[in-house]
């Protein structure tokens, strides 16, 4: 017989593992195509240095704590309630903050990969009916209103899911500056260590918020965003 708490000591051991699944930066959704603006801020000497980079990584995981971080719980709330409706208006929020179209198309690739993964790996019945509204046209499909979801159909909390996805948000950056920048695996784990200490306040801070409290204000990441669309070499996507 096994130990008392055995079941629930499982149940832990495999929410973490898929936690760390979903987040790990070879998960395939296309994450590795893009630099979440970096490579703009690097051509344009606004990151230079670890020092700089940490400060732009901050900045990105704060921008994705306020506005996709929301609508990655308010998907994970309406999936969870049965609440379809809700699930979409989140996707079309998202969508509607996307001020350059590199961001947009950032997050309507990984989403529709998310969906598309998450039906093959058994944990699709409300993530397939999105996918079909996505093909339908219906509905965006970006990847915050998947990973909400996607944890609620695996029965992991919201809190699983926000932080999946601000690890996520860093590992884009911190990626690809392996590849612009001449920062080393120690410097980016410094700040990735940094970000995973900031989650647990930035989901705090957003917890309570709703559609209408989402906010993408960093006039910088926009500028840059904006720059990137018009160069003639790039490595990235955004």
């Amino acid at each position: 017989m096994p130990p008392l708490g055995a079941e629930a000591a499982a149940a832990d051991i495999t929410r973490a593992m898929r936690v760390i699944q979903f987040a790990d930066s070879m998960f395939p959704v296309g994450s590795f195509s893009f630099s979440n603006g970096l490579e703009s801020a690097v051509s344009e000497s606004v990151v230079t240095d670890a020092a700089t980079l940490r400060e732009f990584v901050l900045t990105v995981t704060r921008q994705a704590a306020t506005c996709d971080g929301v609508a990655v719980l308010e998907a994970h709330r309406g999936a969870v309630g049965g609440d379809f409706v809700r699930v979409l208006s989140a996707d079309h929020a998202v969508l509607c903050r996307k001020l350059n179209e590199e961001a947009r198309t950032m997050s309507t690739r990984m989403g529709k990969k998310l969906a598309e993964l998450g039906v093959r790996l058994g944990h699709g019945v409300v993530l397939g009916k999105w996918l079909a509204a996505v093909q339908a046209g219906e509905t965006p499909g970006t990847y915050p209103v998947g990973m909400g979801i996607a944890f609620a159909e695996m029965g992991s909390p919201e809190q699983d899911a926000f932080a999946a996805h601000q690890y996520g948000a860093a590992m884009t950056v911190l990626g690809a500056a392996l590849r612009l920048l001449r920062v080393d695996h120690v410097a980016t784990q410094e700040i990735l260590f940094e970000v995973n200490e900031n989650a647990a306040r930035e989901y705090a801070a957003v917890a309570d918020r709703g559609l209408a409290d989402m906010a993408t204000f960093a006039p910088m990441a926009d500028i840059l965003a904006a720059v990137h669309v018009r160069s003639h070499v790039r490595m990235f996507m955004t």
